[in-house]
């Protein structure tokens, strides 16, 4: 009972943790679009951060967006949500668990909401820049921090056991929790 009780917990988790990014990316464009759309960039922190409206009609970092409109549709769109749909099943046959499950919900979550923007508007509004003097991030919006944050909780959390400890392959091929 208390198994059933956590793993229902767990998928509650997941899915405010997916609907809630979706929202809060799609309430950013939305503000984006209104109030920076036409407008000049704002700088803001002695210019460490910029806000400014921008279309991608390519991939990360605007790559691709020059390609042809029907082959740009076929990979970002096409492409995108099968690679989505994909992850998602991989996580949901594996059953995994904690920091990877959550590190897979922000990633498709970010990953929807951006192929929810090109699928109604044909491409994805972003709408902000961070770095210092010359070092600057490209033009991102809020499902690509919870692409990229989701990306590295996968990263790190596959490379933990449940017991919380980073498992070490010894020479003798078994494994090991050093403390």
């Amino acid at each position: 009972m208390v198994k059933t009780t956590a793993r229902w917990a767990s998928r509650l988790g997941l899915i405010v943790a997916v609907v809630g990014t979706i929202g809060c990316d799609r309430v950013t464009k939305h503000l984006a679009t209104s109030a920076l759309a036409g407008v000049p960039s704002r700088s803001y922190l002695g210019d460490t951060i910029w806000l400014g409206y921008a279309e991608n009609r390519g991939g990360f970092l605007s790559i691709g967006a020059d390609l042809p409109p029907g082959v740009r549709t076929l990979i970002f769109t096409g492409g995108t949500g099968l690679l989505l749909v994909a992850l998602g099943v991989l996580a949901v046959r594996h059953r995994w668990r904690g920091w990877p499950a959550i590190g897979v919900a922000l990633f498709v979550a970010g990953g929807l909401s951006n192929w929810i923007d090109r699928v109604v508007r044909g491409s994805v509004v972003d709408f902000l820049n961070v770095g210092i003097g010359p070092i600057r991030t490209g033009v991102f919006n809020v499902a690509d921090v919870a692409i990229m944050l989701g990306a590295v909780i996968v990263f790190i959390g596959s490379r933990r056991t449940s017991g919380g400890t980073v498992s070490v392959k010894k020479n003798d091929g078994t494994a090991s929790n050093p403390r």
